[in-house]
């Protein structure tokens, strides 16, 4: 029997998914991440944007183009946000964000119910890793309640996996892993025993000799301690993913972030005094409800001040049972598209300025795109390496030379 497990949305989902099908294979089915003819489909959705829960809608008719009669499963936040959506297209089974392992064990159910969301972490997952780079999660659910983010909602409050959980699955890692991301809703969050741990947990995954990064983190986890701590580390790769959402202090509030532009401002200081050329990378939310013209122009203001390695740009998804969705009026669409339009065009700016200041770096090869073998460097930048040799696995010293695509040309070499 073969199963398709198609996954929208994060890292996390990722992780899950492949833990999904590490075991079904485990069970002895075919089971796969590429869609295709299937007896079986499971879809692991999201639902961090109207859009994305739509595109988790939409998927079953792509299924169902590969095999009509195929049992199609459905999982993750946007069932738990709304399994009705799920129900009405005929789907054989639904659940939510718990429990996604068990799915293996229900292959011949036909159950529409979510399970509870554990107070706990679910600590029965382990994903294969692919060929270069394993995903580890590490933690599950928040307790931020940002006012515009439907997650703490639907995937619970914060909890996270004991570190003897996380050594043993690193331990088992292949020799041709070469690099651990560390993933989670909210990785800031880790703790042991109730203590924040995440400086802890990365010093006991250094000796293991992989390259080790953070999937995201929050300004409040950047403190002098944790930055000297991980600047002492011989494997960490110095590209921080610090969610910033506005540059307006007036916005901030309103989102019910915890923190200044003045306060995130100095986090990236400590940053930069350690790591000097630290890709320093965020999220930013345009047309947040009532932002106005001046509010937004202090986010522009505030990016180019920091002077951001990359921005990932969103535009304000509102999402019913949030803070916003109830108590603030959202902003006409063009006015989002406009704004998204100009941080697009700064957001080349700083690319290319952060590409000028970095001569050489570490690059983990990946791929071959076209005529070129591709990878990141320690601080995030994608480099495309031309050679007649295999490089893919391979960790080498390059050169950066002039941008290319959405990355840079790379000359192997120290």
């Amino acid at each position: 029997m073969k199963i398709c497990v198609m996954t929208l949305g994060c890292k996390v989902n990722k992780y899950e998914s492949d833990a999904l099908i590490y075991n079904l294979r485990l069970q002895g089915y075919d089971a796969t991440d590429k869609l295709g003819v299937a007896d079986i489909f499971v879809i692991n959705t999201c639902a961090v944007t109207k859009e994305a829960e739509k595109k988790s809608r939409q998927m079953i008719a792509r299924c169902r183009k590969f095999n009509p009669k195929a049992k199609i499963f459905v999982c993750g936040c946007a069932s738990q946000h709304n399994k009705e959506q799920f129900v009405e297209k005929g789907v054989d089974f639904v659940s939510g964000v718990a429990g996604k392992i068990k799915i293996a064990s229900h292959l011949a159910s036909h159950s529409k119910r979510l399970w509870a969301l554990p107070k706990e972490y679910e600590d029965d997952m382990i994903a294969e890793p692919s060929r270069m780079r394993a995903y580890i999660k590490i933690q599950d659910g928040c307790n931020n309640f940002c006012s515009y983010c439907i997650i703490p909602y639907l995937r619970g409050r914060s909890r996270s996996r004991p570190i003897i959980s996380i050594l043993n699955e690193v331990a088992l890692l292949p020799e041709d892993i070469k690099e651990i991301v560390l993933t989670g809703i909210n990785v800031t969050d880790y703790k042991i025993d109730g203590t924040p741990a995440l400086l802890t947990l990365l010093e006991q995954l250094d000796p293991f000799g992989k390259r080790l990064r953070l999937s995201s983190m929050e300004e409040s986890l950047v403190s002098e301690e944790f930055v000297a701590g991980v600047h002492k580390l011989k494997n960490f790769c110095p590209h921080f993913h610090l969610s910033l959402q506005s540059g307006s202090a007036s916005v901030l509030k309103r989102m019910n972030r915890k923190y200044t532009p003045e306060e995130f401002l100095q986090s990236v200081q400590r940053i930069r005094k350690y790591f000097p050329l630290a890709g320093i990378t965020t999220d930013v939310i345009v047309g947040f409800p009532g932002e106005t013209d001046d509010e937004f122009e202090e986010t522009v203001e505030f990016i180019k001040k920091v002077k951001f390695s990359s921005l990932h740009i969103f535009q304000y998804s509102e999402r019913t049972g949030t803070v916003a969705s109830k108590t603030m009026k959202d902003l006409p669409a063009s006015i989002k598209q406009k704004r998204f339009e100009r941080l697009e065009e700064v957001k080349k700016q700083l690319q290319l300025e952060f590409f000028k200041k970095v001569k050489s770096a570490h690059v983990l090869v990946e791929e071959k795109e076209g005529d070129y073998f591709v990878g990141y460097s320690e601080n995030y930048i994608k480099c495309y390496i031309s050679s007649k040799e295999d490089l893919i696995g391979k960790i080498l010293p390059v050169k950066i030379g002039k941008p290319y695509g959405d990355g840079v040309y790379a000359k192997i070499g120290g």
